[in-house]
Order: structure tokens, then C-alpha cells, then sequence
């Protein structure tokens, strides 16, 4: 490949290959630079359990927000989105493609869609969480929401804290910032999905936590736990959770394993769903023998 391209998303489930396909194709293009898009890897000295690549791994390409925030710090969409935007505008002035590639899906498309996000509102987030009943919160929002209530699962207690912070916190309903994640407008971006077989993908998943131990996956929850609590947004990571608590003694290693496999399994079915709504990826084999070279030619071709 020469020359410029469209600016491309790698989008897959976990455990699919998107990392070393990104810098397989950034190889063959000069110029090319890789933004991640996971949640975790901004993590310093969460590196194991997040499977960020490492420096041999990136191939000599250079990587963005890798390593940008200590654990102890909340990491979220809107700080993620405005991160972005000053690496994509450095970008265009240097004239260098951008791969962005990654599974938090929300993290993407606030980048593909340029969504506005909503502000922080401390005070009417509290007021949430303070009442213990999930399906009471779902009726508060339908009564000053019901537009966001009707895309929110009343189960679903997290995004009807946040769209309760916002709504009473803004004065503003949640549902009126921007389209939403249900349409998918134009984009200049070109985006990919990386398919596999489930029960491949299981095998992967589980594969890559026994590699993963044997790396030294515990020692490090270990090292991250004696640093002090990790933030809200860290603490979400897969795997980290399980072992914290094999290593406070509430379980065995192998049961933290299985229900950090498991767990983890659910996780890819949800990117699953996710990413096949959006009808603007094209889709290919991650398995595929010549992967790189189908995707480097429809790219090229865009």
C-alpha cells in the first residue's frame, strides 16, 4: 500500500486478532498510526490482564493512548472522545492514516459519530445511586424521560444512573444529546468487524488466560492492589475482579479462572451484538490465511 488512505476501525470481539491485524496493515502503509480504542490499555502496569500489546508487538508502529492514565484515575467516553480528537487533528496535519482499533464499542462511536456527550453532574448522580431500587429508578426516568426509559432495560441500573445525572443534573433529557447509538449516519471512516467461529472464540478466550497466568497475570492484580484501589472505570476490567478476590480468599484459582472465562465469554457476545447493528462494517474472517491481504485490498480499494 502507498499513500494516504481513509482513516479505518478495526472493530471484534475480544480475543479476535485485532490488535496484530492493525499492525500488520500499519506496516505496509507508511505513515500509518494505530489509536487504541479499549478501555484498559490506558492503564499503565495493567498490561497482562487487558492483553495490551507490548512494545515487540507493536512492530515499530506508533501507538496512541497506551499507557496515558494511573488506575486510580476514572478514564470515560467523553475523555476518550476529546483525546482523540487532538491525536486525529495531529494526524491530518502530518498527513498519517489512523487505524483506530479496539472493542469498546461506545468509545468508537463517539469518534466515528462525533456524538455530543453530556457533562458530569456529581450531585444528581448520587441522588441515583442512593435509591436502592433499580426499577424504581427506571420509573423516575420515565416520568421525566420516557424516551431514554423506552432504550434503557429497567435491569439495567448503571445506564439509568447515568441518564438520570444527566437528566435532573443538566435540566436537559438524556435522549436529546445527539442521535443516539441506534442510527448510523455517513462517516469518513472505513470500519471493519473481525468474525469467528463461537466456539473458536471460546477457545481463544480461554487460551489466552492460561497464557495470560502464565505470564504473570495474578502478580500483577497482586502489584496493582498494594498500589492502592483502582477506579471505578479500571476495576471493570475482565479478570482483574476474579482475582482480587482469589486473592482476598474468598475464591480458588481455578474457580476466579472460571468465572473470569465465563464472564469474559458473555463480554464478547454482547461486542457480538453490538457491532453487527451498525450496518456500515464490512465484515471479515478473522481466521482467514490471507486476512491481511483481503483487508489491505478492499481498503485500498475504498
Amino acid at each position: 500500500m502507498t499513500g494516504p488512505r481513509d482513516p479505518l476501525v478495526i472493530l471484534g470481539p475480544t480475543a479476535s486478532g485485532k490488535s496484530a491485524l492493525a499492525v500488520a496493515l500499519a506496516q505496509r502503509l507508511p505513515g500509518a498510526e494505530i489509536i487504541s480504542a479499549d478501555a484498559f490499555a490506558v492503564y499503565r502496569g495493567m498490561d497482562i490482564g487487558t492483553a495490551k500489546p507490548s512494545v515487540a508487538e507493536r512492530g515499530g508502529v506508533p501507538h496512541h493512548l497506551i499507557d496515558v492514565a494511573d488506575p486510580s484515575e476514572t478514564w470515560t467516553v467523553a475523555r476518550f472522545q476529546a483525546a482523540v480528537a487532538e491525536i486525529l487533528d495531529d494526524l491530518a496535519r502530518r498527513g498519517a492514516t489512523p487505524i483506530v482499533v479496539g472493542g469498546t464499542g461506545l468509545y468508537v462511536r463517539a469518534v466515528v459519530d462525533r456524538f455530543t456527550l453530556p457533562g458530569q453532574y456529581p450531585d444528581a448522580r448520587a441522588a441515583a445511586e442512593a435509591e436502592p431500587s433499580t426499577e424504581a429508578l427506571w420509573h423516575r426516568l420515565d416520568r421525566f424521560d420516557p424516551a431514554a426509559a423506552a432504550k434503557i432495560l429497567p435491569t439495567n441500573r448503571r445506564r439509568l444512573v447515568r441518564a438520570l445525572e444527566v437528566t435532573e443534573g443538566s435540566g436537559r433529557p438524556f435522549s436529546s444529546y445527539g442521535p443516539g447509538v441506534d442510527t448510523y449516519p455517513p462517516t469518513p471512516f472505513r470500519q471493519i468487524g473481525l468474525r469467528l467461529d463461537r466456539d473458536v472464540l471460546d477457545q481463544r478466550i480461554e487460551a489466552r488466560y492460561e497464557a495470560q497466568m502464565e505470564a504473570g497475570f495474578l502478580d500483577e492484580v497482586a502489584r496493582l492492589l498494594a498500589a492502592g484501589p483502582l477506579s471505578a472505570t479500571a476495576a471493570q476490567a475482565l479478570g482483574y475482579s476474579e482475582l482480587a478476590s482469589h486473592l482476598a480468599g474468598a475464591l480458588a484459582l481455578d474457580e476466579a479462572l472460571d468465572h473470569a472465562i465465563r464472564r469474559t465469554r458473555r463480554f464478547a457476545r454482547r461486542q457480538e451484538r453490538w457491532f453487527r447493528r451498525d450496518p456500515r462494517l464490512i465484515w471479515f474472517d478473522a481466521g482467514h490465511p490471507q486476512l491481511v491481504r483481503q483487508v489491505e485490498a478492499w481498503w485500498a480499494g475504498c
